[in-house]
């Protein structure tokens, strides 16, 4: 619920889903986290009041929030890990393919992330993650991808991106994966391709993290449920086009505010100025 210019972090991942074309949106929550279920619900009252001070502009982005998307909510009641967060919603997802977005990620860019994967998904018939390369000496902090070799034959489903029925641009960005490999060390990483959380998920993956044991303090990471997934059906990653803030750090939550602000129609222009009036 931390604010990002003017609205808070969970609403870019909504609006970005929206964006995409998805209009079912399940939250994860936890205990204290009542005040998200509020933000999407009508409040008629706060319209009323907002209207009655002359604040029309702000009752109907209040009014339009969650317009058109049902929200279902789901209690995640240990912090057990991501994967253990996804397996929670499974009775609400069904058997359809879904998305996961990670709620403290923003993405700008002109095709929502979410929809490129989904195109991935529609074109292969199976999963596939937001991947951007990051410094080696930062790839202790990431989920990292091995990507399987171009000509592979024994893979899963095994297809090559050149011979998917997908724009060349796209096709580019598409790379097999092998495995994955969860934080790391630098001379250990398979690749310089994080996960960055966004995924497009089939729903055989409930199943391959209902058999993933427990890592350390009993966490089931969503990582190592993939890697069966990517083992057993195959799954891609996508170089997605865009710029990702990590507003779950320090710094990616400073970023997001200066970017989002300057992108903003009616403080950027002001806030531009500002920037360049400071003196460093």
């Amino acid at each position: 619920m931390l604010p990002v210019v003017d609205k808070p972090l969970i609403q870019y991942s909504v609006e970005e889903c929206a964006a995409s074309g998805i209009d079912h949106i399940i939250i994860v929550t936890g205990r204290g986290k009542s005040a998200i279920e509020d933000h999407f619900d009508v409040s008629p009252e706060m319209e009323r009041f907002l209207t009655e001070k002359g604040k029309t502009e702000l009752a109907t982005m209040i009014r339009e929030i969650g317009k058109g998307l049902r929200f279902s909510y789901t209690r995640q009641h240990e912090a057990l890990g991501l994967g253990h967060a996804v397996l929670t919603a499974k009775e609400l997802v069904g058997d359809e393919p879904f998305a996961v977005l990670l709620g403290d990620v923003i993405i700008q860019s002109q095709r929502p992330a979410t929809r490129q994967l989904m195109d991935v998904l529609e074109a292969t018939g199976q999963g596939a993650i937001a991947v951007e390369p990051v410094p080696m000496e930062q790839i202790h902090l990431y989920g990292v991808v091995k990507p399987a070799p171009a000509d592979r034959k024994d893979a899963p489903g095994a297809m090559t991106a050149g011979t998917l029925r997908l724009p060349a641009s796209v096709a580019e960005r598409l790379i097999p994966i092998e495995d994955l490999v969860e934080k790391p060390k630098r001379d250990e990483a398979p690749s310089n391709l994080s996960v960055i959380g966004r995924y497009v998920l089939p729903p055989e993956i409930f199943d391959c993290l209902e058999r993933t044991p427990p890592g350390r303090g009993g966490e089931i990471q969503l990582t190592d449920g993939m890697r069966l997934l990517a083992k057993e059906k195959g799954l891609w990653a996508y170089r997605y086009e865009g710029t990702c803030y990590d507003a779950g750090d320090k710094l990616g939550f400073l970023k997001a505010n200066v970017e989002f602000g300057l992108l903003n129609s009616e403080l950027g222009p002001a806030f531009r100025a500002y920037l360049k009036s400071l003196k460093f």
